[in-house]
């Protein structure tokens, strides 16, 4: 059922056909969501763009071109419209022509932060959303940024960490998005700056390292010309499950729970097909459990 609450805002709840198929199969999502602008469309992917707000210029850039390159591909970028990472992520993504939606730490007709006033109203008006679990009228408090962080991950495909301390509030989404069993990724950074930290311990921990935004087109299996052409390169004849496996491969290291999600298969046939096709001499093990073509 749909409460009207205003006539810009909506209340949609779980019984309603609107509220997000994607966040109904997690247990801990709210009851009630409201939204002003839309909800992002189920049939299209989604990426979280999320990272520190005290960031640095190289932070600001990449979190603005990726947000902006993935948008071109047609995929909505979800993100807190938080100062910062947030903030760039959803320029990037309005840059990219596709709709952008913000979930809020506090009520929708909150904006927060306030100089945020314009980016706000620009996602409205170029046919996004803002969204929350909070009621209209609730003014931001500490409690409630880690508690939306669980609806970003949730809408969401991937999850992209563009920068994050050690301690960041972007881990506690990282680790939604894991229980979610959403792919995670993070950017690299320098191995000396603070703001890196937190990319390279999710790295270490087995996030995707997000060297390019093609990475990411990858995993959503959002094909470029370029795949297409490799893909026809790399016919070698094989059995059609083999070539499964094999055409999840190239030369980044890739371990077998991607595999078993891209093909479907048990965690015990890509097993006998990677061991297949180490035998055949065409992938090997660049170290446990991750494996790349030779």
């Amino acid at each position: 059922m749909k409460e009207s609450i205003s006539e810009n805002i909506r209340c949609i709840t779980k019984d309603d056909p609107e509220y997000p198929v994607k966040m109904k199969q997690y247990p801990s999502m709210p009851n009630k969501l409201y939204v002003k602008g839309r909800l992002p469309l189920a049939e299209k992917p989604a990426v979280a763009v999320i990272g520190a707000r005290m960031c640095s210029p190289y932070g600001r850039i990449q979190a603005f071109r990726y947000a902006k390159v993935l948008s071109e591909a047609g995929i909505q970028i979800i993100s807190g419209m938080a100062l910062g990472i947030d903030s760039e992520g959803h320029k990037g993504a309005l840059e990219g022509k596709m709709p952008t939606f913000a979930v809020l730490g506090s009520g929708v007709d909150v904006c927060y932060p306030r100089t945020n006033r314009k980016l706000y109203e620009r996602i409205l008006w170029e046919g996004g959303g803002v969204i929350s679990e909070c009621p209209p009228g609730t003014q931001p408090m500490p409690w409630c940024f880690p508690a939306r962080n669980r609806i970003i991950s949730a809408l969401a495909d991937a999850v992209l960490i563009v920068e994050a301390k050690e301690n960041s509030g972007s881990l506690i989404t990282a680790g939604f998005a894991l229980e979610q069993g959403k792919m995670v990724y993070a950017i690299p950074g320098a191995v000396t700056d603070a703001l890196s930290r937190g990319c390279h311990k999710l790295i270490y921990d087995g996030a995707g390292i997000a060297y390019s935004p093609e990475i990411i087109l990858e995993e959503l299996e959002i094909c470029t010309k370029t795949d297409i052409k490799s893909d026809e390169k790399n016919d070698l004849g094989l059995a059609s499950d083999l070539n499964m496996v094999y055409s999840c491969l190239d030369l980044r290291p890739k371990n077998v729970d991607y595999i078993v999600r891209k093909t479907g298969f048990s965690p015990g046939q890509v097993s006998n097909y990677l061991i297949e096709l180490m035998l055949q001499g065409l992938i090997t093990e660049c170290g446990k459990h991750y494996y790349t073509r030779t």
